[in-house]
């Protein structure tokens, strides 16, 4: 038995940001910083995702003749070499193993200020697992760190007209969420739509910004308004 810590805390990095090719090490550096100076005052958990090494893995797992499930099993330890990435950079105020699940991340949050986890089963998104870790550890909110800077009612890449949205109801981004679920493949929502519902039930307040902006990180990280979006 363990007294378990809340998270007042949980990031969502998107593995993009951490390893758009190579592994950047910048980007690295600058959100260790930022969260070795935040976790001073309170705990964070953190969900890394694969980005462009899980689905180069996913893709060639299928064209050798593999099925989904291992595809998802190799985006999933891509994953986790993120998570060993960012633990490696934040040093000793991280729990030094990737969490497994989300009960080892909650163990681990009593010793440590920042406990970190990749992927966890095949058929779920990190943005799932991010949202699931929020809610089992009581998180005020969810800061969701990816390569676009809020969230739009279109692909803002397509259509230049496309509107951005300083804030959202829980309501709004469910409807956005599954209509981007319904459009043809390629297309992708900005948090996936099983994690905009999870984050819905609870009430999780939750950031979508910039990863690489770390003056909007470090406002999501204060709570306070940023250039992204807030959901609430």
């Amino acid at each position: 038995m363990f007294l378990e810590v809340v998270f007042v805390i949980v990031l969502s990095v998107g593995g993009s940001l951490i390893n758009p090719g190579t592994p950047d090490l910048v980007f690295l550096k600058n959100i260790a910083s930022l969260l070795r100076d935040e976790c001073k005052k309170e705990p964070i958990g953190i969900v890394t995702g694969g980005g462009a090494a899980a689905r180069t893995y996913a893709d060639a797992i299928r064209k050798a003749g593999g099925g989904e499930f291992q595809a998802d099993e190799a985006a999933i330890l891509s994953t986790k070499q993120n998570a060993l990435l960012l633990i490696a950079a934040l040093g000793d105020v991280a729990y030094p193993l990737v969490c497994r699940d989300f009960d080892e991340a909650a163990e681990a949050s009593v010793t440590h200020k920042i406990v970190v986890m990749g992927g966890t089963i095949p058929g779920i998104t990190t943005d799932t697992d991010a949202a699931l870790l929020a809610e089992k550890t009581g998180a005020k909110r969810l800061i969701n760190l990816s390569n676009i800077d809020a969230i739009y009612d279109s692909d803002p890449k397509k259509n230049k007209n496309a509107k951005r949205y300083a804030e959202l109801s829980f309501e709004k981004m469910l409807e956005l969420a599954s209509e981007s679920d319904k459009r043809t493949a390629g297309t992708h929502f900005i948090f996936d739509l099983v994690a905009c519902k999870i984050i819905a039930r609870s009430k999780i307040v939750t950031h979508f910004i910039h990863g690489r902006d770390m003056e909007c990180v470090k406002s999501a990280l204060a709570g306070k308004k940023d250039h992204g979006t807030i959901v609430k």
